[in-house]
């Protein structure tokens, strides 16, 4: 499994540092704290974060003087800044400087998850750098795909040229053949590794079932539906979502299905919100399906 993404908080309010310590902990993050930037320093020099998070205004040196410190280090952590409504302007200028952005509080709790995740793409984009460059044999788990043929060594060849890339990808292959330990080492070797892979197996659903498991529903949609319920779409926000058995979908379902590749968006069975999600599909299926489509 990859490691998680680390992040510093950096605040002179305890109830601050608090929230956002359980906040990030309970989302799988690894999580430190720090009361001012002169403690937050010492820690970024005895290890590395991936992101510091980090208040505007704090006793002794602010925000903005540390994320210059902390650009001056050899791996710089991308750091995001805090600040009141009133200090917007200099946050402005910490973007300039070469922060990542700045959120304001309160905090809108979904735009702050959004943004975290969007500072780990970051992380992981660069890390995936240097995962790409590394040989076949080095790759994340791939331990599962056994095998000395040929054949095998062209997959795991395959594997590291796609992983790196957002394109959508279709696995083909006969039952029984490891499609989804394939889609499973594509995702761990991918920017998204910090995130999940959701997997759905479409061929033991029918057609409404597989309509609120991808999609989710409102309280209340249907017969049984007594609480909200997040699809996979969904859940699958930051990472990959994994269709497995998608030739044995309806021609109806196809049709929403390229909907939300279009638009990365969809509305849950019963609601009228529309809800937007960032995730990389990849399908496998044991049919021909250039034949299937001729025929």
């Amino acid at each position: 499994m990859a490691e998680k993404i680390s992040i510093l908080i950096v605040d002179d309010e305890d109830s601050v540092r608090d929230s956002l310590y359980n906040w990030f902990v309970d989302d799988g993050y690894e999580v430190a704290c720090a009361e001012n930037a002169k403690k937050a320093l010492s820690l970024l020099d005895n290890r590395e974060f991936d992101i510091v998070l980090a208040d505007i205004k704090m006793p002794g040196m602010d925000g903005l003087e540390m994320h210059r410190r902390i650009k001056a280090l050899s791996s710089p952590p991308v750091v995001i800044i805090m600040t009141a409504f009133a200090s917007v302007d200099t946050a402005v200028q910490a973007l300039k400087d070469g922060a990542f952005d700045y959120v304001t509080k309160p905090f809108d709790p979904e735009d702050l998850s959004r943004l975290i995740r969007k500072a780990a793409a970051k992380v992981a984009l660069k890390d995936s750098g240097k995962h790409l460059k590394e040989r076949v044999s080095t790759l994340q788990d791939v331990e599962d795909i056994v095998g000395e043929s040929e054949a095998l060594k062209q997959v795991l060849r395959e594997v590291e040229s796609v992983a790196g890339s957002d394109s959508s990808i279709i696995i083909t292959g006969e039952s029984g053949t490891g499609k989804e330990l394939v889609a499973r080492a594509i995702h761990s070797n991918s920017p998204r590794k910090y995130f999940p892979m959701i997997s759905v197996h479409c061929g033991a659903l029918t057609e409404s079932l597989l309509e609120s498991e991808l999609f989710g529903h409102e309280k209340g949609a249907f017969t049984g539906a007594t609480f909200n319920r997040k699809g996979r779409f969904e859940m699958a926000d930051g990472g990959t979502i994994f269709l497995d058995e998608i030739a044995t979908i309806s021609v109806k379902m196809q049709i929403e299905l390229l909907r939300v590749l279009e638009s990365k968006s969809f509305v849950r069975v019963g609601g009228n919100r529309e809800i937007t999600s960032d995730f990389r599909v990849i399908c496998a299926t044991n049919k021909d399906l250039d034949s299937m489509v001729r025929s």
